[in-house]
């Protein structure tokens, strides 16, 4: 998938080009001339304090990339809860997302620009030579050829453009010959061979020592890719080419861009998320902006910027209309089939989809970018970081947050574009929730989940390369940047290229095959380069108009993704579709309405009733898209209540001195004790017990008199501890994994389950934690003897009072400790201790954004056959009732939860009764439709 979604450009017109087309080839035009008009829309905010954020930017950029530096180079990415380096091979995989590291200091490479943009030139000097001196691009490793594209060739890239910009002012970089070009060079050719496909194509992955397909590469069996993937090469392809007059770069991915554009579905001008890099077929057939398909879009806009061609902007203004037309559903990006657009293919949203507004930015369709951008911000201001993904209501879907730049770079092209000062108090916001929440004593950490807090021990190389770029650009003044960022235009990872190559090496034949494939519209064109007088027609109030009725869309109303075909039918007085929440498999009513939709019921043999959708047999496409839109519903409910039948993971947050809550551990929560979420948090010291393992009557009862105790897992019963510590006068509990080295980042968390007797004499509460995240404890109390936590049912907001007495040395001693961590865990959760006859499990969440739906089928048992519409839905993000954009639904109304709209795990409601799925029938039967469908 695409982990950057693109960096906007910006630059001075590129000669040569019609009239219409310079806004497209530079934002300046359309964005420096709307400032004046913009500015009245707020308070402006003063220089000072615009240089105090700038500031502020550059201090937490010195904190990542200085940990980097001290704790982790020469590897490829920083570790900030174990201050150390992340190295291929050394950790546990974490899949997919491994494939950006490939041994070649990839957080250094990738922050070679960023460091010039912030006006320190001197470090990228000692950068610079750091890479040419250390880095090698011959490892034995199989990386992603889109990440070392956007990540290391780009940064490669840009590292050059900036170092011969340096140079010839005349003052750094003298000795530079060129040198991060020659690697650049050396690193194209060692991608080359994965396009030798029959489409032109690229593999997905290749080994940067033996290529593909030779026995010792462990790569070239693939027979899929992402559009994005092979979409998003030609910018540096392309600029490699044109630096070194090499042509094949250029070709290579001009040709894989073509064959795209080529197997766009004709009817509706999209295209999907996988392809077959062999046969040219599409795997998945579902079409967003968001996670495999984004940066595609952005590089056919930016590759007519940077090289002059045409034929990139008429094909990106072609998709562009099929975008506005069917995924846009205002203020929405929903997903939908690229041969049936009406037919939204999800209910709910990626993060990676942020970057279309600053794209929207630079094509000049100004409102529905700040529409979204304004939905997105709503979001961002309930959970303090947009989730990987959420929900058409705004619920929350996948809770991860690894950091992403992606709202920082529209909400800096949107101040360029209109000078509201409402986006530098947006940037002001992104700057303190940073600090307030990612930032730990080594760096800054990825959220493992937005609801709790919790961390993960993770900072991606893109952290430095975009967001500290994008949010120092938007407080910065044109004299605070020491070149002028206009003349550049950024690449998806935000390196920066000189638009000066669109004249350059220009031996690439530019035949226009665009109109061979479509006849276009003029009115494609529209909004290529509109003036402010069309943007903001006599009105400073504009941006703020279109914003406000959003204010409240989160937290009052609750979008469902109907699409306009729907929206037209309850105007004529048709009757709302069946809710999967309402559904009894008993109403004859109900299964006419199924038979309807196309969905059939089908009996299995262990007396359970399967949905299985077959749009084709469904009365009109109104009623396919109904039925398409009930399966996803019962999906969803079955995962809901599959997470509503366990508790919640908990939180211990170290609070004493020098952690004052920076630290807070994922713990998995106990079925008996004190209920976190209904209580308030239990603080105090912690102390060992003896005997450890707390499975008899404890022999230092006065060091844990008033003490939240600390036991080992193992030998008896959870229950059996919880007694014995609490008559010794314990006031909680910490069970910690008795299996050496276990981990929350590798395992499902533990959720301790009772002795199968009456636990209710239990008043105290009780967490685990694996072996890992206990010792953080332990090291702790090894190093400062008094250690204070807090139990929780989320992480609270530190302590500044205590924190201000902190010593300035303070942090720099603790940065050495590995116990100066926030560990996050996966909600997977093992409910019992290794002799406890009782055992359950909640979920596991993805760990990054998902490449299919199986959506499509769903199954119950014979007691689940009816729901209670009178129940509950969990709504783990939205505080307040809910209700349709339009009014036409008459939805239940949703029961509030805790009036502290920090808190969602306090209050546990039931959908409807369990959907227990058999998850592979579910995936046949989503296969079988979407053959019958497509």
């Amino acid at each position: 998938m695409s982990e950057a979604g693109g960096g906007r450009g910006s630059g001075s017109p590129v000669p040569q080009r019609a009239p219409w087309s310079l806004v497209a080839a530079t934002a300046a035009l359309c964005l420096v001339s709307a400032t004046s008009v913009g500015t009245a829309v707020a308070a402006p905010m003063s220089r000072e304090e615009k240089q105090k954020l700038g500031n502020q930017v550059l201090e937490m950029f010195d904190h990542a990339y200085g940990n980097y530096m001290e704790h982790a180079y020469p590897a490829d990415e920083l570790m900030p809860l174990t201050c150390r380096g992340r190295v291929r091979g050394q950790e546990p995989s974490r899949g997919d997302v491994d494939d950006a590291l490939g041994k070649f200091s990839l957080t250094l490479i990738d922050s070679l620009d960023t460091l010039v943009v912030l006006n320190k030139t001197k470090e990228f000097e000692e950068a610079v030579r750091k890479v040419l001196r250390d880095v090698n691009l011959d490892n034995d490793v199989v990386v992603s050829v889109f990440e070392t594209n956007i990540r290391v060739l780009g940064g490669l890239l840009g590292g050059h453009s900036l170092a011969i910009m340096l140079k010839e002012k005349g003052e750094y970089m003298q000795w530079y010959n060129d040198e991060l070009l020659q690697m650049a060079k050396q690193l194209g050719y060692k991608l080359l061979p994965a396009f030798n496909t029959t489409s032109g194509l690229p593999y997905p992955r290749i080994n940067l020592k033996f290529g593909i397909r030779k026995p010792e590469a462990r790569t070239g069996t693939e027979t899929d890719t992402c559009t994005a993937c092979a979409g998003t090469l030609i910018l540096e392809f392309a600029a490699l080419s044109r630096f070194t007059g090499a042509t094949i770069f250029e070709e290579y991915a001009r040709k894989a861009l073509d064959f795209l554009w080529e197997k766009r579905q004709r009817s509706s001008n999209l295209v999907g998320v996988t392809i077959n890099i062999h046969t040219g077929d599409w795997v998945r057939k579902d079409s967003g902006v968001g996670a495999g398909i984004d940066s595609y879009y952005e590089y056919l806009l930016k590759a007519y910027v940077l090289l002059g061609d045409d034929s990139f902007l008429e094909r990106f203004n072609t998709h562009y209309d099929a975008i506005m037309r069917y995924i846009s559903q205002p203020p929405l990006l929903l997903d939908v089939h690229i041969h049936k657009p009406m037919l939204n293919a999800r209910t709910w949203m990626d993060a990676l989809l942020a970057f279309f507004p600053g794209l929207q930015v630079l094509k000049g369709d100004i409102r529905p970018a700040i529409e979204t951008h304004e939905m997105l911000y709503q979001v961002i201001k309930k959970h303090n970081f947009l989730p990987e993904a959420f929900t058409t209501d705004f619920r929350v879907h996948w809770a991860q947050h690894p950091l992403r730049p992606e709202f920082a770079e529209s909400t800096y092209f949107l101040y360029k574009a209109t000078g509201d000062p409402y986006y530098l108090e947006v940037g002001k916001t992104l700057i303190e929730n940073l600090n307030k929440y990612a930032r730990v004593p080594c760096g800054f950490a990825a959220m493992k989940d937005v609801r709790t807090g919790s961390h993960e021990d993770r900072m991606d190389s893109f952290f430095l390369a975009e967001m500290f770029k994008y949010l120092y650009l938007l407080f910065a003044d044109k004299e605070d940047i020491i070149f002028d960022i206009e003349d550049y235009i950024f690449t998806t990872e935000a390196h920066l290229l000189p638009l000066w190559l669109s004249t350059t090496n220009q031996s690439i034949s530019k035949k226009n095959t665009t109109s061979e494939y479509t006849e276009l519209d003029d009115s494609n064109f529209d909004w290529t380069c509109p003036n402010t007088q069309i943007l903001f027609p006599n009105d400073p109030l504009y941006a703020q108009s279109i914003r406000e009725p959003l204010k409240n869309v989160v937290d009052k109303s609750c979008p469902r993704g109907i699409s306009r075909v729907r929206e037209e039918s309850f105007r004529s007085g048709a009757k709302p579709p069946l809710r999967a929440r309402d559904f009894m498999a008993t109403n004859p009513e109900h299964l006419e309405i199924l038979k309807k939709m196309g969905v059939s019921l089908i009996h299995l043999k262990d007396g359970r009733v399967q949905l299985v959708q077959h749009a084709i047999q469904a009365a009109s496409s109104i009623d396919a898209e109904d039925g398409l839109r009930f399966m996803q519903e019962m999906i969803e409910l079955s995962s809901q209540q599959q997470k509503e039948q366990q508790l919640p993971p908990r939180a211990v947050q170290i609070v004493s001195h020098p952690f004052f809550g920076r630290v807070v551990l994922t713990a998995g929560p106990a079925q008996f004790g004190l209920d976190l979420s209904k209580h308030k948090e239990t603080r105090g010291f912690v102390a060992s017990s003896k005997p450890y393992n707390g499975c008899s009557e404890l022999t230092n009862p006065e060091a844990v008199m008033g003490k939240i105790a600390l036991i080992q897992r193992g030998q008896c019963m959870f229950a059996e501890k919880a007694r014995n510590i609490q008559n010794a006068g314990a006031i909680g509990g910490i069970v910690i994994d008795d299996n050496e080295g276990s981990s929350s980042d590798t395992a499902p968390l533990f959720q301790m389950a009772g002795d199968g007797k009456d636990t209710d004499d239990i008043k105290i509460p009780m967490l685990f934690l694996f072996s890992k995240e206990g010792s953080i404890i332990l090291d702790a109390i090894r190093e400062y003897e008094e250690v204070e936590v807090l139990l929780s049912d989320k992480a609270k907001d530190r302590d500044p009072e205590m924190e201000n007495e902190e010593q300035p040395s303070s942090e720099n001693d603790s940065q050495n400790q590995s116990a100066e961590q926030i560990i996050s865990i996966s909600q997977a959760v093992d409910l019992v201790d290794q002799e406890s006859p009782e055992e359950s499990s909640l979920n596991s969440h993805p760990e990054s954004l998902s490449p299919a739906d199986s959506d499509n089928a769903a199954s119950l048992s014979p007691s689940e056959q009816t729901s209670n519409p009178t129940e509950d839905r969990e709504t783990t993000s939205l505080d307040g009732e809910c209700t349709d954009l339009d009014n036409q639904l008459q939805e239940q109304s949703e029961t509030e939860e805790d009036s502290n709209p920090n808190v969602s795990w306090g209050k546990k409601v039931q959908p409807i009764d369990s959907i227990l799925a058999d998850w592979n029938e579910d995936i046949e039967a989503f296969e079988m439709m979407e053959k019958d469908e497509l």
